[in-house]
């Protein structure tokens, strides 16, 4: 992005080799941060919550806009390129829920450790992973995160954890990551994110008594988009209080759709476990474009007109775009490169993935340790020969 764009105010015609007068507006012009109020969470056994009275800066506003632009972006195009066939198998798309997932990296440090379902493309950015890696990832290409085996719902980096496929089965790996943590003594934390269909799981109570009992430094996030797989939450559950769910550990429900409400609630959290008072239950109320697949249309339970309601009136990059372009923290044209800049890397990375060589056959069975085995494990590698053990 450029350190200085112009506004350009003619303020007379150019007549007879007279120069024309510009004016030029350079970044010192606009406000350097503003406060902003912010919705209330709802509480549970808490005394007091997160801040309704809020800063950001202009260059986390900026980060933020350009993060939640990528997500979108990116998720739009694995939408066209897997009707193209050019992605296949399993596909869950975030457009929407993007406020949840650079919400919540705002508030963690990178040391920090995240671990989620299978609506996993956003979280994989934000944890560190590549537009181009994603992308390649999603159509099986050895540039792919996960060296184009793990497809779209197992992607992998630095202290993310996928990316799981059995629903809710990724809650007591993340307990156990938080178990370490406590084993450890770094102060670190785990980010622990489920849906709202999952919070029905009997596996997901189980480490709530776990985590409970041990004040884990774990924050059990239910992202509840009010739908799950062609259902809603309503007949789905006799109760979708999922804040309250975790009994006896504290909890927080948090508009979804607000960038810095998830940022703001995440902190409070996340200064919770790193005290010793974890766990912590946030339950985000957000919402899904797409439906719950790419096998759902998501409109036989839902009507199009619901869908353009919550587009009009909570979509979460416009309503940090209004925050900043009101607040005088950016111009329309500066987010417009911005866009201009996040759609030219979507491309070129759709065209990477598109290119990109598949792994080769010989790699299929590779990478199943981290190191090499320990010991030969039969049945790793279709070519070593089977030996007998009796």
């Amino acid at each position: 992005m450029l350190s200085l764009f112009c506004n350009v105010l003619r303020t007379g015609a150019q007549k007879n080799g007279a120069a024309v007068v510009v004016s030029a507006r350079t970044y010192a012009d606009f406000t350097t941060q503003a406060t902003f109020e912010i919705k209330k969470c709802d509480l549970h056994k808490l005394d007091v919550g997160p801040a309704t009275e809020v800063v950001m800066t202009r260059d986390e506003g900026l980060q933020y806009y350009r993060t939640l632009q990528t997500i979108r972006r990116m998720e739009l195009k694995a939408d066209q390129l897997y009707k193209q066939k050019i992605i296949r198998g399993f596909c869950h798309l975030y457009d929407g829920q993007e406020a949840c997932a650079v919400g919540i990296e705002a508030a963690i440090n990178l040391s920090d450790h995240l671990i989620t379902a299978y609506r996993a493309h956003g979280y994989t950015l934000t944890r560190g992973g590549t537009v181009k890696e994603i992308m390649a990832e999603l159509t099986g290409r050895r540039g792919g995160i996960a060296k184009g085996k793990g497809g779209s719902m197992h992607m992998y980096c630095k202290h993310f954890y996928g990316g799981n496929g059995i629903v809710g089965a990724q809650v007591p790996l993340g307990a156990g990551v938080a178990l370490a943590c406590n084993y450890l003594g770094n102060k670190q934390l785990c980010v622990c994110l489920y849906g709202d269909g999952a919070a029905n799981q009997g596996q997901i109570f189980e480490t709530y008594n776990m985590a409970a009992l041990w004040k884990l430094p774990v924050i059990f996030i239910c992202e509840n988009n009010r739908y799950g797989m062609g259902t809603s939450v309503e007949r789905a559950a006799a109760s979708t209080d999922y804040y309250k769910r975790g009994d006896y550990i504290p909890g927080l429900r948090v508009d979804g759709m607000d960038v810095l409400c998830v940022r703001e609630a995440t902190r409070f959290a996340a200064d919770m476990c790193r005290a010793g008072k974890g766990p912590v239950l946030m339950e985000l109320q957000t919402y899904r474009y797409h439906g719950h697949s790419m096998s759902d249309p998501g409109v036989s339970y839902r009507t199009r007109e619901e869908i353009q309601e919550v587009r009009s009136k909570s979509d979460p990059i416009s309503l940090l775009k209004d925050r900043m372009l009101s607040n005088n923290m950016a111009s329309v044209e500066e987010l417009k490169e911005i866009d201009v800049e996040v759609r030219k890397e979507i491309e070129d990375a759709a065209q990477f993935a598109t290119t990109d060589p598949e792994p080769p056959l010989e790699e299929l069975c590779n990478h199943i340790f981290h190191n090499d085995p320990p010991l030969e494990v039969r049945g790793t590698n279709p070519w070593t020969k089977l030996k007998s053990i009796s």
